[in-house]
């Protein structure tokens, strides 16, 4: 399958120089390109990308509100999100993963990071860069409750004994394989349970899954 993506950032060096090296990759297709949120939601519009690769800090709407707005436009269709940014402990990143993103990358990360990020997303099988993702989620679950942990644990009671210790799993990066050994269960097992977790928690990948573990206290920051 190839990857339509639309890349959005302010600075054009560092816009082109991400098209050009995603564009380089044969399953990967630059569809579209904008200079702010704002932008990025008309060219979303004409094109229905797979996945856009959003900078966080833009003027005129930054990767928070667009992204926001991407998924309460688009539901169920809306693109993946890839927050790109320049701290990995940046607030606006986390308020990203909770408005919908499926997960962020650093911009000075290796072409070979960038590739298996988007990809990884596209496929929605995979957190991205999963001890960052984690250490980032860890480090906001530490604050305390959220205006959101009420509503993440009345999700979480929605869920059988056997979904809970998928979803705590999922939310310390393991994969399908990794749960299925860890569980002692066929991965066709694994994946059945993860798509109930989705459906029940409103997520639509695994990060999203994982932020509501998180905000639900299901898993304790700092543990492993």
């Amino acid at each position: 399958m190839t990857i339509s993506v639309v890349v959005v950032d302010d600075q054009t060096l560092v816009r082109n120089g991400f098209g050009s090296i995603l564009g380089s990759e044969d399953d990967i297709d630059i569809v579209g390109e904008a200079s702010n949120g704002a932008e990025a939601l008309e060219v979303c519009r004409e094109v229905n990308p797979n996945l856009v690769v959003m900078d966080i800090r833009m003027p005129v709407m930054d990767g928070v509100e667009a992204t926001k707005r991407l998924i309460a436009e688009h539901g169920d269709t809306a693109p993946k999100v890839l927050i790109l940014t320049t701290f990995d402990l940046d607030e606006l990143v986390h308020a990203a993963l909770r408005a919908g993103a499926s997960g962020f990358l650093l911009k000075d990360a290796p072409p070979d990071e960038l590739f298996r990020a988007v990809r990884a997303i596209a496929a929605g099988d995979a957190m991205i860069s999963p001890s960052v993702t984690r250490r980032l989620l860890r480090r906001f679950a530490a604050n305390g409750p959220t205006p959101t942990s009420t509503a993440a644990q009345l999700m979480v009671e929605t869920l059988t004994g056997r979904e809970r210790e998928v979803l705590q799993l999922i939310a310390r990066g393991r994969s399908n394989q990794e749960i299925a050994a860890t569980m002692f269960v066929a991965e066709t097992t694994v994946k059945t349970h993860v798509g109930r977790i989705f459906m029940k928690l409103d997520a639509r990948d695994r990060t999203q899954a994982a932020v509501v573990a998180y905000d639900a206290g299901l898993v304790v920051p700092g543990a492993d």
